[in-house]
Order: structure tokens, then C-alpha cells, then sequence
């Protein structure tokens, strides 16, 4: 059995495997060594190695077995047999190929510790082989789910009906390790990985005889791994999370809506919380607000939509509608065009349902029907407070309308959204609430359609190639297929192909002859056509520039744009 190395000899393996500087390699195991730490760990963790060459220079020079194949899903018995606790703390993943014969697979076989507690634990011989640390990470957490080491010391020895335990901690700093294995603290590693993962929301949903947990990232729901017997604390997980956002726990059939606070690494985030009674129990969703520094950069304009806009929003008045259905963007967009415009020399105030990020030096609303302080009302003594800018966090009835027109023609600058599929359906939209064509015209200086696709992985993504049949039925421009590149996986990503995303724009801008077709009650087939014989970019278009330019996929222009998805199929 390898019970130690010697540091001489991991710094010759690194080296020969090395990404970066030799300095660093040889400072990470000096230190590791003196300070008896995981140097293997740290070296694959900073990727200071390129970990497939370091491994297999480090099974060879010690004579220990290379598990090259990919690894097999769990086996449920030996998801038993083998405590999770063990598993995720020492980052050991068992597979047997018989019945006779267990091996345990690591990246850092010199783990003197692990190999004490797993010989103690388990009952039988086992043998170790090395496997990289990326392959073992995202089996262990497909194999015992998230939070599954807290899951399982949570259980022992209570009983199955137990469900009421642990509720009163209430520590909402997500990055702090808990000794103590409570429901808080498994909450906490839910939260803790959607973070790292990237996440934007948190879907708990109670089933018949289970409790899904799915994360949506870069706009696309991913399913979470959980504990096999998560649904025994089902009630405990909903009523931690009620706690945290200071809901009523005993309130199970009306929905409610909180906010939680929390603290990572010493970044604030907020969290909306939304519960739904559902027949299985309660449903609830999570938005995580990182509290984000808001610029173009952000936003992945083209030059050409970053001038049209910044040409815009330089207006002295009128209104610049965002066009588009929930979780298109339209709100990041909105707070980035206000934090350009928050100076000391403007004054700016925002009506929201609710306030979703704080800003710094402006005044924010937030909506709150039951006192009957809604758009229109919190409108109207905006108006006689001297501001500047205003932003409405939705137009949805003719009277908000009315007094947002009134406010344009009357020397401000307004922002707000309209949940239309297009930047034409805009103008038809504000028209079928009540407001007078001729009001439209006058006041609003530009509809913007807005959609969010994903951004292709810088490290994995590799030419595509699509039947020419297809590519024409999607109007892809053939000239350029020789461009379009294709989502492949990697470690990176977490094996999705993408990383982020990015904003399709759809600017109309209101020009004089647009107001003339406004205002005679023209179509909106009419009102396109004009639009785009004056330059407007559809949002379609602005997607195949998109895919042109390497930055994300003929797919993805498709989901966000296409009514009929079924071309995906071809």
C-alpha cells in the first residue's frame, strides 16, 4: 500500500505535466507538503497540471491501476453499502465489477486519512486505481445527489416520520461550513452548488413519491441529482426555506411570496421566493438576484445595437419600450440603461413589481396593491416629484399608459417593458389598451424585441455542419455556412457546450415616417415592412450575425425566435 510521496517526485510529475508556471507548480507543492494538505488536490483544482497526463505519469511511476473507461452510473446496493459521507468527503467513487471484487477510485491515492477510515469502515479488501477528478466529481454527484453527505447524517438515527427537526437555526451565509448536519445546512449546499453552477432560479417541486429539485441555467431548466430518500424530509426543506423567507410555515394552501438574503463569499444576493399549493404539496421557486454591476459589456451587444442604443437613451424624452415574454432580459437591460444614466445631475425613479436589484442613487417603488399603491397611483406623484428619468416596470393597462405618454410629452425620459413578440407588436399592443395612435406616435421613440441565447463555450465548440435544406428553411444566409459552429461539452461548461448568454435585439425605431403610418392606423404587416426598409434588424437576423460571428448556435437562434419548433427536428 502508498502511504506517502515524496515531494521531489510530485514536482517532477507536474512539471512534466504542467499547464502554467513551474514557479507555481513547485510553491503549491512545497507548501501542500509542509502543511500536510491534498497536494494532488490543489494541483488539479488551480489546473496547474493537465490532469490526464499528470495521472497517468503518476499510476505509472507508482505502479497503481488507471481506470481510463468512462464510469458506470451507481449501483443502488452499493450506494448503501457505501456511506455518501465518505464518498463526497474524501472524493472516493466505488465501483464493483463482481461480487468478489470492490475498487474505490481516486485522484489522490497518497490520502493517508481516507485509507484509514474506509479500511475501518468497510469489511472486505478493495483495490484503489486513479481516475481524474472531474470524472469522479460528477459521478459521485449524479450517484448520491446534492447535499448527500448532510442527507445521510441527517437520517441516522432518526426515525422515518421525523420531519419537524432543525427548524430554528436560521444562518443565511451560504459559504460557511456547518459542523452541525441539519436541514440548514443541506438547504444551504442546494443553494451553495446552484450558485456555483450559475444559476438563475430554483425550482423545489414535491411529486407523488419524490422531491424535484431542478436548476434553471443560462435559461434552460437542468434536473439536480438528489438523495434516493429526499422525500422523507420534504416538509422540513419546505418549511427551512419558509423560515429563511420569513413566510408562514403552517400556510400551505394559499401562495405566498419573500425574499432571503443571502451572503457568498461576501457577495450579497437576494432571493424571491414564490410558493404554490400543488396536490402533492408545496411548490417552491427561487430567483437568485446577484447583485451585479450592470454595463454594455455585460449585455454581448453588437456594435451596431450598442450605438443605436446608447444613441437613445441620450434622448431628453419620450419613451423606449422593451419588447419580449418573461425572462427574455428585459429587466437587466432596464437597469443597465439606468445605470448609465445615474448621474448627480439626474434625478431617476422606477415604479417595480417588485424592486428586483438596488441601485445606488435611485428612487425605487415597489407595487403593493393591497393599499391600492399601484402603477398609475405611484405614476402620478412620481410626476410631481421633479424627476428626471423614469422607468415603469411594466405598461399593463391604458391608465399607466395614459400617464407614462403624459410624462414623455412633458420632458422626461420613460423606460418600460410590454410583453409583445416583437417590436412591432408594440405599437398594436399600446393601440389595443386604448392609447389614441396619434399618442403613440408622438410620445414613444423606439420599441426594442429582446431574446437571450446561450453563448457557446469558448474551450469545446467546433464547426457544424447542417443540411443545406434545412439551413434554407430556417433562412440562414448559405453563403455563410461555412461559419457556424456547434455546442460540444467539456469540463468547463459542465459537459452543456455553452457558458452564459447573450441579447437578440429588434430596435424600431420611431421615425417620421413610422409616425405618419402610426398615425393613420396602419397595419402591422404595413408598419414592418416600413421598419425594415429603414434599417431595422430582425431579431432572426440578429441571431444569424450571432452565429456568424462563433458566439452561439443556428439551435438556439431557432428555440428563442422560432414559433414552430418542430424545424429542429429535420
Amino acid at each position: 500500500m502508498v502511504i506517502g510521496v515524496p515531494g521531489t517526485v510530485l514536482k517532477k510529475l507536474a512539471v512534466e505535466s504542467r499547464l502554467g508556471d513551474e514557479t507555481l507548480i513547485s510553491e503549491t507543492v512545497g507548501t501542500n507538503l509542509s502543511q500536510q494538505g491534498s497536494v494532488i488536490g490543489e494541483l488539479l483544482e488551480k489546473q496547474l497540471v493537465n490532469e490526464q497526463e499528470f495521472l497517468r505519469h503518476l499510476a505509472a511511476e507508482f505502479g497503481l491501476p488507471l481506470w481510463d473507461a468512462a464510469l458506470p452510473a451507481m449501483d443502488e446496493k452499493l450506494r448503501v453499502q457505501f456511506p455518501a459521507r465518505l464518498a463526497l468527503r474524501y472524493h472516493v467513487y466505488p465501483v464493483r465489477l463482481n461480487e468478489n471484487d470492490l475498487y474505490l477510485l481516486t485522484y489522490d491515492p497518497f490520502n493517508l486519512t481516507a485509507r484509514q477510515v474506509i479500511a475501518h469502515t468497510m469489511n472486505e479488501p478493495v483495490t484503489w486505481c486513479i481516475a481524474t477528478r472531474r470524472n469522479i466529481l460528477a459521478a459521485l454527484r449524479a450517484g448520491y445527489g446534492v447535499g448527500a453527505e448532510t442527507f445521510d447524517a441527517i437520517l441516522e438515527g432518526r426515525e422515518v416520520d421525523d420531519a419537524t427537526f432543525d427548524l430554528k437555526q436560521e444562518v443565511n451565509v451560504v459559504d460557511e461550513e456547518d459542523p452541525e448536519a441539519t436541514v440548514v445546512s443541506f438547504v444551504n449546499q442546494i443553494m451553495r452548488e446552484a450558485l456555483d453552477e450559475r444559476a438563475t432560479d430554483i425550482h423545489v417541486e414535491p411529486l407523488e413519491n419524490d422531491l424535484r429539485i431542478r436548476y434553471r441555467i443560462d435559461g434552460v431548466l437542468h434536473e439536480v441529482p438528489v438523495p434516493s430518500k429526499i422525500k422523507m424530509l420534504q416538509a422540513s426543506v419546505l418549511s427551512r426555506i419558509k423560515i429563511m423567507a420569513h413566510l408562514d410555515i403552517a400556510e400551505r394552501r394559499m401562495p405566498q411570496d419573500g425574499r432571503i438574503n443571502l451572503e457568498m463569499e461576501g457577495q450579497p444576493i437576494d432571493v424571491r421566493v414564490a410558493t404554490i399549493p400543488t396536490v402533492s404539496g408545496e411548490s417552491i421557486s427561487l430567483r437568485l438576484l446577484a447583485r451585479n454591476r450592470f454595463d454594455f459589456s455585460l449585455l454581448g451587444l453588437t456594435a451596431e445595437a450598442e450605438k443605436s442604443i446608447r444613441d437613445l437613451i441620450a434622448l431628453p424624452n419620450g419613451i423606449i419600450l422593451l419588447t419580449g415574454p418573461t425572462g427574455c432580459g428585459k429587466s437587466t437591460s432596464l437597469y443597465t440603461f439606468l445605470s448609465m444614466l445615474n448621474t448627480m445631475e439626474r434625478r431617476i425613479v422606477t415604479v417595480e413589481d417588485p424592486v428586483e436589484h438596488k441601485l445606488t442613487g435611485v428612487m425605487q417603488i415597489a407595487i403593493k396593491p393591497e393599499i391600492n399603491l399601484t402603477f398609475a397611483t405611484a405614476l402620478r406623484s412620481i410626476l410631481r416629484g421633479d424627476p428626471n428619468v423614469i422607468m415603469i416596470g411594466e405598461m399593463r393597462d391604458f391608465e399607466t399608459a395614459e400617464i407614462a405618454i403624459r410624462a414623455a410629452l412633458t420632458g422626461h425620459l420613460v423606460f418600460s417593458t410590454l410583453h409583445t413578440n416583437d417590436a412591432i407588436g408594440g405599437i398594436t399592443r399600446l393601440i389595443d389598451m386604448g392609447v389614441q395612435p396619434f399618442l403613440v406616435s408622438s410620445s414613444v421613440r423606439a420599441f426594442l424585441a429582446q431574446r437571450l441565447v446561450r453563448v457557446l463555450c469558448p474551450s469545446c465548440k467546433k464547426p457544424a455542419e447542417h443540411r443545406r435544406p434545412f439551413l434554407e428553411q430556417i433562412g440562414f444566409p448559405m453563403a455563410y455556412a461555412d461559419r457556424i459552429q456547434q455546442a460540444v461539452g467539456c469540463e468547463k461548461c459542465r459537459q452543456t457546450g455553452y457558458e452564459g448568454r447573450a441579447a437578440l435585439f429588434e430596435i424600431c425605431l420611431v421615425t417620421t415616417a413610422m409616425q405618419d403610418m402610426i398615425s393613420q392606423g396602419k397595419s402591422g404587416e404595413a408598419l414592418r415592412a416600413k421598419a425594415l426598409q429603414e434599417g431595422m434588424v430582425p431579431l432572426r437576423q440578429d441571431g444569424w450575425n450571432r452565429v456568424i460571428a462563433g458566439v452561439t448556435t443556428v439551435e438556439e437562434v431557432v428555440r428563442v425566435t422560432a414559433s414552430d419548433l418542430s424545424v429542429l427536428d429535420e
